[in-house]
């Protein structure tokens, strides 16, 4: 049984903002434990890597709003927007503390980490996708850009790919905790492959469904 919370407008929109307030906090939290000095002896890359971490679990959370609808679970398609934003807000945070903290706006330096450095690369071209996926996630560009606007956004499979290959690049040992976002794009990737057969089946149930009832 598909899981819809039926909203008022207004509510709606709060939850929106509520999403968009909850889904700052680790941002915020971890900044506070580096002002503190809780993050341990190198707060830089610790608050770096918590950055990009989340800046992936948004976007595996943005992929799986079409899977839970389409599989009757949740409907979170009013999130999605929010979710794909929030990706590309930790994204962009984890790269500026990089470029600002690690790099100390060296620009010959990050030119030359993402040339040598592949998993810096992958993380770079991600972000550079993401960046025409935000300034068009808007029902101006929606409209404006019509079904163009649904192709432009398939580059979010690309860019979940290479979140995930940029992730588990930049350590010498996979952890639990890595395999599992690896495996979870991996399978929301394979979902799209799919999703034709899925949709055909739902729709064949659903015309059986109709056919007995109507009897």
């Amino acid at each position: 049984m598909l899981l819809d919370l039926k909203l008022s407008p207004r509510a709606q929109s709060a939850s929106i903002w509520a999403l968009y307030a909850l889904g700052l906090v680790p941002a915020v939290w971890t900044f506070y434990l580096g002002a503190t000095n809780q993050l341990g002896a190198d707060p830089v890359k610790i608050f770096e890597r918590s950055l990009g971490l989340w800046g992936l679990r948004f976007l595996i959370l943005t992929l799986a709003v079409t899977p839970l609808r389409d599989l009757e679970i949740f409907n979170g398609l009013r999130f999605r927007r929010a979710l794909g934003l929030l990706a590309f807000y930790y994204v962009a945070l984890h790269f500026t503390v990089y470029a600002v903290l690690d790099q100390a706006l060296n620009l010959n330096a990050i030119i030359a980490d993402v040339i040598k450095r592949p998993f810096i690369t992958f993380g770079m071209a991600g972000l550079l996708l993401l960046i025409p996926l935000a300034v068009t996630s808007n029902n101006a560009s929606i409209r404006r850009l019509g079904s163009g606007w649904t192709t432009l956004h398939q580059l979010i499979y690309l860019i979940a790919t290479l979140g995930a290959l940029h992730y588990s690049m930049a350590v010498k040992v996979l952890t639990a905790e890595q395999y599992l976002y690896i495996w979870l794009v991996v399978v929301l990737l394979a979902y799209r492959i799919v999703r034709p057969k899925v949709m055909q089946a739902k729709k064949a149930r659903r015309k059986a469904a109709s056919h007995v009832s109507s009897r």
